[in-house]
């Protein structure tokens, strides 16, 4: 059950459709879309130990997370306004027992809580370098979207030292940047072992890529069948529809 919480001007409580639970959200930042919400129902997520989320903007996955786990939830994010969001959206919710927001850089992470502490990562990083492009967005925006206080190798590298030997990584990304994402992750002893590509409609190309890898694995990688977002009628496909509402209960 939702709490009642003080909103910010420009802030709103968003339904998240399960669990009664609710964000806060504000135009003026960037607002969480449908990649947020098909990682955090991807994540093989453990029963118990520690999980932690990074990137965490307004804290959606880490809140989504609680709805399928017992473990510990920890989110980070570098922005303060949206990890102030984060953290009121945890409160509103009564979860914070059990979510933890910290707001801090993720490539220092390591040097606060120590190598190898998690046993499950969750990412959803900007997914563009750095270019002029920047500029055009405001810097909430900008940040979300591009590179600009970490790269894809940094995001890898931070997930590495965070993980236990034999802990998980799941990360949402463009499948134009696959490769660059598989050679960074090797880079790092993180082994791929399930991919799953996102495609709009049947017959077009990939628009997202879903890849969890576990720290210190043995080569081997399984190819999920796709993700179909809409029908021909421009409606969600059934397995969109329970991922965003869950199963029909039985007539």
């Amino acid at each position: 059950m939702k709490k009642e919480t003080e909103l910010r001007a420009t802030e709103r409580v968003d339904d998240l459709l399960t669990h009664e639970l609710g964000i806060i959200q504000s135009d003026e930042v960037f607002s969480f879309s449908m990649d947020a919400v098909l990682l955090a129902q991807f994540a093989r997520l453990p029963r118990r130990g520690k999980v932690l989320d990074l990137c965490s903007g307004n804290g959606v996955i880490p809140l989504l997370l609680s709805t399928r786990t017992q473990a510990v939830i920890e989110g980070i994010e570098i922005q303060p306004r949206l990890a102030d969001m984060a953290q009121r959206s945890i409160v509103m919710n009564g979860l914070q027992e059990r979510i933890t927001m910290r707001m801090g850089d993720l490539r220092e992470l390591h040097q606060e809580v120590g190598y190898g502490g998690y046993d499950y990562i969750t990412v959803n990083p900007p997914y563009m370098p750095l270019n002029g492009s920047d500029m055009k967005l405001n810097t909430h925006q900008a940040i979300a979207r591009h590179e600009i206080h970490c790269t894809l190798e940094e995001v890898i590298q931070a997930g590495a030292r965070l993980l236990r030997s034999g802990g998980k990584l799941a990360m949402v990304h463009k499948p134009n940047r696959l490769a660059e994402i598989i050679v960074m992750m090797h880079k790092y002893r993180l082994e791929p072992k399930v991919i799953r590509f996102v495609h709009p409609r049947a017959g077009l190309e990939a628009n997202m890529v879903l890849i969890e890898c576990i720290r210190d694995g043995k080569p081997e990688v399984r190819l999920q069948p796709p993700l179909i977002v809409y029908d021909d009628q421009g409606t969600y496909c059934p397995e969109l529809m329970e991922i965003y509402y869950g199963k029909e209960e039985p007539s």
